[in-house]
């Protein structure tokens, strides 16, 4: 079967309200500026200085050795699993993890691996779920050999994995000869949250990543950490899928842009999005998972019209929305303003009246 990319409706009205992802953000003025004063070399053979700073700092941040600069996220996590696992070897994650569920099938596909889909409520395991799905190596079953966490758990509706039990979940892989991978997507999200310092909720992790197109505002770009040692290995997977790059100093400074003024705000996308779920759920028959973070989730289907006819309707209307995992994901970002989310909750509601 042949796949081809979704394309927009030419017949569509154009989108005033963006609420589909975080990924969707453009960037600001002031991170332009930035990109357009890099001082950049040739990032392949690591002369590119605005490159190296970047990693440095997220090195840092992240309380790791090194670092490295991806363009994406999907390529961090699958050039750490390349790194950790053999064909054959199994890793451990959440049913509904990214890893899983949005990465095309790239771990099996290029390193052989299987991903055990572990349960759990709100795109999370609990260590005891952890624990219990561990067996004794035998030459039966498949080395069980990285565990994976998704930070903020996104199908979960956003959700922040607390420091505790991302203590106990290390705790324990450690006893049991596995490796750990933190993908942190919205890590940031989460920390600004949860009043956590990045370093904090990465320490014991064998390695972790921060992706800087979501909600921290860049155009591309994810930067993964751990030891020296593993990011060498991670380099000679970037090289192999063709993610090496030249002067990529322009795009790591609109990072660097975003590490110094767009963390702190994200609070902002915390706030409208809980505004978000307050007034959906005083319209009857929305049903809203309160969020944590920056996605709400939502079924408008005991209200008279289908998740699916409801982000059509406001499509017409220049909101734009996403279907994921049977409901309606909202995701608030740097170019949703607080007034936005009203107008957003008005033709809602106008729709279901409607209804």
């Amino acid at each position: 079967m042949h796949y081809t990319p979704a394309r927009p409706d030419p017949n569509a009205p154009p989108v005033r309200i963006n609420l589909l992802s975080d990924t969707q953000t453009r960037p600001t003025p002031a991170m332009r500026e930035a990109m357009a004063r890099a001082e950049v070399g040739d990032e392949q053979v690591g002369d590119d200085p605005t490159v190296n700073l970047l990693c440095d700092r997220v090195a840092d941040l992240l309380g790791k050795e090194a670092a490295v600069f991806m363009p994406s996220g999907t390529m961090c996590n699958v050039a750490a699993t390349l790194v950790y696992c053999r064909p054959g070897d199994e890793i451990l994650a959440h049913a509904t993890a990214h890893i899983i569920a949005r990465e095309g099938g790239a771990h099996a596909a290029l390193g052989g691996f299987q991903i055990m889909p572990l349960p759990g409520d709100d795109g999370q395991f609990t260590p005891a779920t952890f624990r219990a799905a561990l067996h004794p190596r035998t030459r039966y079953q498949p080395p069980q050999v990285l565990v994976s966490v998704e930070q903020t758990a996104n199908i979960g509706g956003g959700t922040i994995w607390k420091k505790a039990d991302l203590d106990e979940i290390v705790t324990i892989a450690r006893d049991h000869g596995l490796a750990t991978h933190m993908d942190g997507a919205r890590l940031f999200n989460a920390t600004v949250a949860s009043n956590t310092s990045a370093r904090a909720m990465a320490t014991g992790w064998d390695s972790a990543w921060i992706d800087f197109s979501k909600g921290l505002g860049a155009p591309i770009g994810g930067v993964i950490a751990g030891t020296r040692a593993f990011i060498d290995d991670v380099w000679r997977w970037k090289q192999r899928l063709g993610g090496s790059m030249r002067q990529s100093g322009v795009c790591a400074a609109a990072c660097i842009h975003a590490l110094d003024h767009h963390v702190d705000r994200l609070a902002d996308d915390h706030a409208n999005a809980r505004a978000l779920a307050r007034g959906l759920s005083q319209i009857n028959g929305v049903e809203v998972q309160s969020p944590e973070t920056n996605l709400v989730f939502f079924k408008p289907d005991s209200a008279g019209v289908p998740g699916d006819k409801m982000v059509a309707q406001l499509r017409k209307r220049g909101i734009m929305l996403a279907m994921m995992d049977g409901r309606i994901r909202a995701c608030t970002h740097l170019d949703v303003s607080a007034d936005m989310i009203e107008e957003a909750i008005g033709h809602i509601r106008d729709i279901l009246r409607a209804a």
